[in-house]
């Protein structure tokens, strides 16, 4: 039976888009916000301004006291939090019905006057706040940097996706009040906005509510550019060698592939679908021989993350079992990838393939919250909101000779580019 989720979609004379998705089946309300700022529009000197803005974002605004906007909607029982990303800035809230116009008010507010409350003292409370996430989360985490160097070693310096979303510290010190000012004004704006609500509300009530509280709202974001230049796979292998004080060696393999939407969005699940193929199985060709029967490897991680700017990323990571040679690994795992682009998957690893992306779908859409962030994304950066109900009808509809064809021109051994942890311990015994 095809999903047949009933969707709302209205925009509201300033720009902003709203979807609406009435689910009556809990007394409850989600909010999802996707503002179309991520690291990907910042510039260079400015980066690290959309994390930034993820955290200015609760320190109050005209009407609301710092920290209040967490008070007051975890005080009626809501649960509350924001992310950032390449492409977008996410703030989302699932509240008791009865909280939505309280949540609304909170959002509107932020949403159009934050800027009262972005004095000197906030920005350089919240840079060392961004410091501190950064110690924990990137440099005191083993393999902390990987993905921060699998992004500088895949895209070209000056690439929108060459920086990490955590952005310079130094670019962060040297913002002042106005440079963060303009940021905002730039992107923060009804027009370049998401409002996505699913819950215990009719389509018009929340649409009446909207417009109530973000109708009057009329400041307009600065054109968007259209997306660069397509990149091809690598031309050749790329490389980075990492000695660290890390538990053992890892293998993190990086892939240029197809941008996830327009005409290479089928593309896109194709080259994912390989990826699964390859890994994402108890029994594909990776896990099976490398981690189950040869236990040379401890795990193997293998995911596509979809991007919109003239490319995407698809990932293969193996965590290199004790006493094994990392490099003969490494060329077992492109001898694998190989094999793979050469015949294609077999009927059953489609059939896994597909049945497994089915019930991760399913399971994401059976909560509002998740629901709301997948309406609000497919809406944001595809301006497909119906996305929810045709995934899997798209998904079904990729045939075996597509995802060789997408291993084919994507994941053969020499695009790669590979940033290989070595154990600084394991190294000093070498020695």
């Amino acid at each position: 039976m095809p999903l047949d989720f009933t969707l709302e979609d209205h925009t509201l004379p300033n720009g902003l888009r709203v979807i609406v998705q009435p689910d009556a089946t809990t007394p409850t309300v989600t909010l999802n916000l996707w503002v179309g700022v991520g690291s990907r529009h910042e510039e260079a000197g400015r980066t690290g301004f959309a994390h930034l803005f993820e955290h200015l974002m609760f320190q109050g605004s005209e009407n609301v006291a710092n920290g209040e906007h967490f008070q007051a909607l975890m005080g009626v029982g809501g649960r509350l939090n924001a992310t950032t990303w390449f492409d977008r800035t996410t703030y989302f809230e699932t509240i008791p019905s009865g909280a939505l116009e309280l949540a609304l008010w909170l959002e509107a507010d932020r949403h159009a006057r934050l800027l009262p409350a972005v004095t000197q003292a906030n920005l350089d409370n919240q840079r060392d706040v961004v410091k501190e996430e950064k110690r924990q989360r990137y440099d005191n985490q083993p393999y902390g940097q990987a993905l921060t160097r699998i992004y500088a070693t895949v895209f070209p310096s000056g690439h929108p996706y060459h920086h990490p979303t955590i952005g310079s510290m130094e670019d962060l010190d040297a913002a002042s009040v106005q440079d963060v000012h303009d940021f905002f004004r730039r992107h923060y704006a009804p027009d370049n906005t998401v409002l996505t609500i699913v819950g215990d509300v009719t389509a018009e009530r929340a649409v009446e509510l909207v417009e109530r509280y973000f109708g009057d709202i009329e400041h307009r974001a600065e054109p968007r550019r259209a997306p660069v230049t397509a990149l091809p796979p690598l031309a050749e292998p790329a490389r980075e060698e990492v000695v660290d004080e890390v538990p053992n060696d890892r293998i993190h393999l990086g892939f240029r592939l197809p941008a996830e939407g327009g005409d290479t969005r089928d593309d896109f699940l194709a080259a994912s679908m390989a990826l699964d193929c390859l890994g994402g199985l108890s029994f594909s060709p990776l896990e099976q021989r490398l981690v189950r029967e040869e236990q040379r490897a401890n795990a193997i991680d293998v995911g596509a993350m979809g991007f919109v700017d003239g490319v995407s990323l698809g990932l293969v990571i193996v965590d290199v079992a004790e006493g094994v040679d990392t490099d003969e690994l490494e060329a077992e795992v492109c001898a694998e990838l190989t094999a793979f682009a050469d015949a294609g998957p077999t009927p059953v690893q489609m059939e896994a393939v597909c049945a497994q992306a089915e019930r991760a779908w399913l399971s994401a859409l059976a909560a509002k919250d998740e629901r709301a962030d997948i309406i609000s994304h497919y809406t944001s950066l595809h301006d497909d909101p119906h996305y929810v109900n045709t995934f899997l009808d798209r998904l079904a509809a990729i045939t075996p000779e597509a995802v060789r064809a997408a291993a084919d021109r994507w994941l053969r051994p020499h695009s790669r580019a590979a940033v290989v942890y070595r154990a600084a311990a394991q190294q000093e015994e070498v020695a």
